[in-house]
C-alpha cells in the first residue's frame, strides 16, 4: 500500500477490500449491473490512484494482469457454473480500472526518468 497520509492510506485500503468483497457479493446475486458498476468501476480507479506506489507497482501490475485474464477467461468457461462467471465479470469491474491506472502512472513515470 502506498505510504504517506494515513488518511487516504485507511480510504485506499478499505476501498480494495470493500471492491473484492462487493464484487463477490454481487456475484453472488446474480451479477453487477447498471449502477453496480458503476460503483465497481469508481472503487477500482480509486484503488488505482491511492493505493500502489513505489517498489508495489510492478507487482501489482502482473497480479492485476493475472488477475484480469484469469477473471476474463473464467468467467467464459465457468459460466455454466451458476455464480462463478458472475464473481469474475464483477472482479474485472474492480482490477480493469485499477491495473490501467497504475500502468499509466507507471508508464509517466518512466517517461519522466
Amino acid at each position: 500500500m502506498a505510504k504517506g497520509n494515513s488518511g487516504l492510506n485507511m480510504l485506499s485500503g478499505w476501498a480494495f477490500l470493500v471492491g473484492v468483497a462487493l464484487a463477490v457479493v454481487l456475484g453472488f446475486l446474480g451479477g453487477a449491473s447498471g449502477y453496480w458498476i458503476w460503483v465497481l468501476v469508481l472503487i477500482g480507479l480509486v484503488v488505482g490512484l491511492l493505493n500502489v506506489a513505489g517498489r508495489e507497482v510492478m507487482p501489482f501490475l502482473m497480479s492485476g494482469a493475472v488477475l484480469i485474464i484469469a477473471s476474463a477467461f473464467g468467467s467464459e468457461l465457468m459460466s455454466s457454473v451458476q455464480y462463478l462467471g458472475s464473481i469474475f465479470d464483477a472482479l474485472l469491474a474492480v482490477f480493469v480500472p485499477a491495473t490501467v491506472v497504475v500502468a499509466i502512472k507507471n508508464a509517466f513515470m518512466l517517461a519522466k526518468n
